[in-house]
């Protein structure tokens, strides 16, 4: 029956790792988690944003942070939201339902070191081939460098970071110093709400510099002590918008200048505004 509605069982973790346990109608745009049902009303009228995540003690507990953040994309009732909590080890890592990215209109990814089955990374490929966006997070910079033994019949993708990011993996800064980020000068558009306005992120320094891609847009700049690096940038790979931070350390979640710059960067890459 059109307009019939469906409950479906989610759960939210927040920071403090206390786990809430509710019920969505799922005939209204709303949100899952692994999920396996197909919203088509919402479809329609609302730009699908999936977003891929896995549960590593060194992927800055994007498993808790990233459906927080879903939940309050969708209460803006701007956006239909998947999350994806991927499982297994990651030399044999597994996304559930990843098919639905084919339908997506953005991919996010906030992952770390994981292989995928030969089909499974075929249709991660084949969605970039297609020409469709990227927001990238963290750890997203290693997102598929496995550098374990593979077990048979998966396969690591080393090329996504260079082919995809526009940049390398060069290493990370030192711990316990933070990273201090002010919006200065002429701001890019993609940054117009955050003009003037200073942020410190507790997580440590990713070395990116240089980029690999001359015609990046570096938005934000990072210091650490003595050092200086990218921590936002726009490019293209191909026809594929792409956004990448190196920000996302789990308390960066609480900033309403970091959650802002990620909407700003999905706005951007599902082409609401212009490079």
């Amino acid at each position: 029956m059109a307009g019939k509605k469906k409950l479906r069982t989610f759960a939210i973790c927040g920071l403090s790792g206390i786990c809430i346990l509710g019920l969505l109608l799922m005939s209204t745009c709303g949100f899952a988690l692994n999920p396996g049902y197909e919203n088509t009303d919402c479809a329609k009228v609302k730009p699908h944003i999936v977003f891929l995540v896995n549960q590593d003690s060194l992927n800055y507990e994007a498993h808790k942070t990233i459906p927080v953040f879903a939940k309050e994309l969708r209460d803006t009732k701007k956006y239909k939201v998947t999350v994806i909590l991927g499982n297994g080890k990651n030399t044999a890592f597994h996304f559930p339902g990843l098919e639905v990215i084919s339908g997506a209109d953005l991919l996010v990814i906030f992952a770390r070191r994981v292989a995928l089955s030969h089909h499974q990374m075929a249709i991660v490929k084949r969605y970039f081939k297609e020409g469709k966006p990227l927001v990238a997070i963290r750890t997203a910079n290693h997102a598929f460098s496995v550098r374990e033994k593979l077990s048979e019949g998966f396969e690591s993708w080393d090329g996504f970071v260079p082919e995809i990011l526009g940049c390398q993996n060069r290493g990370y800064g030192p711990v316990n110093i933070g990273i201090d980020v002010a919006v200065q000068g002429s701001p890019h558009p993609v940054l117009s709400n955050l003009y003037g306005l200073k942020f410190h992120s507790e997580g440590n320094l990713y070395r990116v510099a240089p980029l690999l891609d001359d015609l990046a847009t570096v938005l934000l700049k990072g210091n650490s002590g003595s050092e200086t690096e990218p921590v936002a940038w726009l490019r293209f790979s191909g026809k594929s918008r792409v956004f990448y931070t190196s920000l996302g350390y789990p308390t960066d979640f609480k900033s309403s200048f970091f959650k802002n710059l990620l909407v700003n960067g999905i706005d951007w890459a599902m082409e609401k505004e212009k490079l």
